[in-house]
């Protein structure tokens, strides 16, 4: 049932008979801008939601991956890429779906890349053909431009939500 357990101060689904309090959490993201060069990239989705349009390497973490291990595993799965994490780029928050999102700079290993079973397929843009009107979520476009922001920077702090 749902209530609020005793020394909480929010309403959480909670077993009647055992007492067991089941938390829901926010899912945490993890992807990259991943580059060879100047070009970046793309991925165009295989899966709901957004089939079809544009994105870039990214997907749910997993249990007993860091953060890091999880978008170099993204950018396998999807891209069959192996990338070199570079740093991290952005910390976004979506409240609406309930995700954190960590999205790394990187380089691509080799330019060799090719569609995984989650992509129809992958390409590597330059920054004038990204298919801006063709991107799946509003966190790509915030990426992509914090990309554009830091490509020429060795440190900086991370980005958040525009």
């Amino acid at each position: 049932m749902r209530r609020v357990p005793e020394g909480d101060n929010m309403a959480r689904d909670v077993c009647a008979r055992c007492g067991h309090i089941h938390y829901a959490n926010p899912k945490i993201v993890v992807g990259s801008v991943a580059t060879h060069g100047d070009l970046i990239l793309l991925c165009r989705r295989a899966i709901e939601p957004r089939r079809g349009f544009w994105t870039l390497p990214a997907g749910f973490l997993e249990e007993h991956e860091t953060a890091e291990d999880g978008a170099r595993r993204e950018a396998r799965e999807e891209a069959c890429a192996e990338i070199a994490i570079d740093a991290l780029l952005a910390v976004y928050s979506i409240v609406h779906l309930s995700q954190i999102q960590l999205m790394y700079r990187a380089r691509l290993e080799t330019p060799s890349v090719a569609a995984g079973p989650e992509s129809l397929a992958v390409k590597l843009y330059p920054w004038e053909d990204i298919p801006w009107t063709e991107l799946a979520f509003p966190s790509v476009k915030w990426a992509l431009e914090h990309w554009r922001k830091t490509r020429d920077l060795r440190a900086f702090p991370p980005f958040s939500n525009p």
